[in-house]
């Protein structure tokens, strides 16, 4: 049981107890681990592992049954796989991979989902037509889908088996995309009692780390399969809905969860000093009242805000005198080691991307919701090709390494695959020949240090078929004839095309940086990439200004910038504002810091964002330190 004494460091040991009595096989039952910043949610779902394999593993593979984790990502699938010895008792897999293993071989239910999912994309297709105006890129794209559809409805009869690769481009006449094998798993759990029981049957628990950002079609189907097969399934969520950071996740989980699932809370953050750990108290307490504490051996630790203009002339020196201020401010010069010795975090993308270098193409695709997720976990079809396939090529290139240039040929090229080659016959010599003209061709493009747009490359790639063109391109693979040139968009009606038309204008070496980016291999990272991770020393940048979004704004959190009309709108309706968002991202990175926090805050109006966090009790007169224009550090007041 707890403790009433604040001090305790075992005050969550009961959690973990909770959790193994819900995983009796004989009498599940369901719950949602509540766990916050560094309470060591991992941990927890890592124990409940070893106590299933324990009390029942020997049960479960006598009848070939499996614990189901899904995860949200890759490295997070990876790392729960390593704590568990690869244990082949555990199925650990993304969203997708888990989708996909309840539907494979289910060929006869995907093809009836197809038909019926391929008529109403026909039909929603051939209105758009006629309400659209001719001559434009969007009369094109929806003649060219329409053509796609058709096809692919005309063909579902002689396709035996539907095929899917998480990792891959899918763009094979039997295989299905990322959406598609999510609609289908989400539909056959709310509809087929039959294709519930196989997955009781299957997985007598299942696990879901990240609850709060898994893809919430697919999380109301399973909310509503375990109300079906209540008593004979273990349904265990785990994960934060203050740290939802992805727009496919549910925005209300909590309110989803049923009356009678047990709901543990963790109250220990292990990971941060006291005085962060009061800071993310203060910033959740008007959400939803969760609060944690410390450990007794963690420090109080360092915390300062840092109030500068807008007009800030030189940010970079700016955030370095901070860096040095909190190395004195908290007798700690390994905020000042080279090249950084502290983790700079940023609110929000789009300010990674001006800072680095890919703003023409990020942006673009970032204002449409439907690309955000794909953009952000690397699964995007319209950057794939550019990020996964061109890029290593081009870096391959680079470094004269042909042995390289090849083995991304070999694993990529639809020129290489068997039916090419088989197709080739006696003539393959001349074939590969041609590959590798088709190679030598696209890397002319960088030729004379020149560097070509994303269109020019996908136009070359295109021309050569050295590289398969995802769908949501082909309309822009082909040069465009004359006048098309200047034909619009259409973007009022098809604001997709319109993003993939301005992204695809960036220099190549936006994809460069970008990549960079999405793999952490940056100076800066924000939100999405740190979530679970953790740093002795971290500063966070907000500069809206900079970020030049709109989904996200600190100045509204802060008190300096009047809430919209949107946002009033939004709180009457009962739906999220950016002010919502804001405040979980900067939950999310303030709570990264295992020592010390550096919160540098670029406003037009700095005494009333002052004002308001010192009132709000979010940070003290004598943690504030002013910054002028020109980078000087005031002492506090």
């Amino acid at each position: 049981m707890t403790t009433s004494d604040e001090h305790d460091d075992q005050v969550d040991v009961w959690v973990d107890e909770a959790i193994a009595g819900c995983l009796d096989l004989v009498a599940p039952r369901s719950f949602f681990l509540y766990a916050g910043a560094g309470s060591g949610k991992t941990r927890s779902l890592v124990g409940a592992l070893q106590h299933v394999r324990k009390s029942y593993g020997a049960e479960l593979r006598r009848f070939g049954r499996k614990v189901a984790v899904i995860t949200y990502t890759n490295a997070a699938c990876d790392e729960i796989k390593d704590r568990v010895r690869h244990d082949a008792l555990f199925h650990i897999s993304t969203i997708h991979s888990f989708a996909w293993s309840l539907i494979q071989g289910f060929d006869d239910d995907i093809r009836v989902w197809l038909a019926d999912h391929l008529d109403a994309q026909v039909a929603k297709t051939r209105g758009e037509l006629e309400k659209g105006r001719p001559g434009t890129k969007a009369e094109k794209d929806r003649k060219r889908r329409l053509r796609r559809d058709l096809k692919r409805r005309s063909l579902l009869p002689e396709i035996r088996r539907f095929t899917y690769d998480p990792d891959g481009d899918n763009l094979e006449r039997g295989s299905l995309n990322h959406s598609e094998v999510i609609g289908i798993a989400a539909n056959f759990l709310g509809t087929k009692a039959t294709f519930r029981a196989i997955l009781r049957d299957r997985h007598p628990v299942i696990l879901v780390d990240e609850s709060q950002d898994t893809n919430r079609h697919l999380m109301a189907a399973l909310l509503g399969a375990e109300q079906h097969l209540a008593g004979e399934v273990s349904v265990g969520l785990f994960g934060d809905t203050m740290q939802r950071i992805y727009a496919d996740g549910l925005s209300d989980l909590e309110t989803h969860i049923p009356v009678d699932w047990e709901r543990p809370k963790k109250r220990m953050n292990h990971r941060c000093p006291g005085r962060v750990v009061e800071l993310a108290n203060r910033l959740r307490a008007e959400v939803d009242g969760h609060q944690q504490q410390a450990r007794s051996t963690k420090q109080a630790g360092t915390v300062r805000l840092f109030v500068a203009p807008s007009a800030a002339s030189d940010k970079v020196t700016l955030e370095a005198r901070v860096a040095a201020h909190m190395a004195w401010a908290s007798d700690d010069p390994e905020w000042e080691s080279q090249p950084v010795g502290y983790k700079g975090l940023i609110l929000e993308h789009s300010m990674a991307a001006a800072r680095m270098g890919f703003r023409e193409l990020f942006v673009p695709l970032y204002r449409v919701d439907r690309f955000k997720t794909g953009l952000l976990d690397g699964t995007l079809d319209v950057t794939r090709l550019f990020t996964d396939r061109v890029l290593p090529l081009i870096e391959a290139k680079r470094r004269g390494d042909d042995f390289a240039a090849a083995a991304v040929v070999r694993a990529h090229s639809p020129m290489m695959n068997r039916r090419a080659l088989e197709a080739a016959g006696s003539g393959q010599a001349g074939h590969l020949r041609a590959v590798g003209a088709a190679v030598e061709q696209l890397w002319s493009l960088w030729g004379g240090g020149q560097e070509p747009t994303l269109l020019a490359v996908l136009q070359e790639v295109a021309g050569t078929q050295l590289f398969g063109i995802p769908d949501a391109l082909q309309v822009f693979a082909e040069p465009s004839p004359g006048s098309d040139d200047e034909a619009t968009t259409d973007a009022g009606s098809n604001v997709e095309l319109a993003a993939v038309e301005a992204a695809l204008s960036a220099p190549f070496s936006a994809v460069e940086a970008f990549a960079r980016y999405r793999d952490q291999l940056s100076p800066f990272d924000t939100h999405q990439g740190v979530k679970g991770l953790e740093f002795p020393r971290v500063m966070v940048i907000l500069d809206d200004a900079a970020a030049g979004g709109f989904l996200f704004s600190y100045e509204k959190l802060f008190g300096a910038k009047p809430a919209s009309k949107t946002d009033a709108r939004n709180v009457r309706e009962g739906k999220e504002t950016s002010i919502d968002r804001t405040r979980r991202l900067l939950y999310v990175t303030c709570s990264r810091a295992e020592e010390s926090l550096a919160v540098v805050a670029y406003t037009a109006d700095p005494e009333a964002l002052v004002d308001t966090v010192i009132t709000r009790g979010w940070f003290r007169s004598e943690e504030v330190v002013r910054v002028t224009a020109d980078g000087a550090l005031l002492p506090p007041t």
